[in-house]
């Protein structure tokens, strides 16, 4: 993420004075709420059919969880990119490249 792309973001919230609704609990939900947005656009349908059909679609769900993602991370002062490098050696750790066996 950069910083420009977070000073879009805040200004857009900030010009319409709903920072006093984005707390912690309120955007966890609003990801959620996306996420689940995103989901509805697949349920009972087949993938191709909705990637092929639905890209613009996908595209504004996809960026409503994470922009509410990225005002998250603002509002807890972490560094997107360093607690997703955390976060992937942690996984490194708990999944193992296996080594084929010959």
């Amino acid at each position: 993420m950069t910083k420009k792309s977070m000073d879009k973001i805040n200004k857009f919230r900030d010009d319409r004075n709903w920072r006093q609704f984005h707390n912690e609990k309120d955007l966890a939900l609003s990801i959620s709420i996306e996420a689940a947005e995103l989901l509805e656009l697949f349920q009972w349908k087949n993938p191709e059919d909705v990637v092929q059909n639905n890209r613009e679609r996908i595209e504004e769900e996809l960026a409503d969880v994470l922009i509410y993602s990225y005002m998250m991370a603002d509002n807890l002062n972490f560094d997107i990119d360093d607690i997703i490098e955390k976060k992937l050696v942690k996984n490194n750790e708990k999944y193992p490249v296996l080594e084929s066996e010959e």
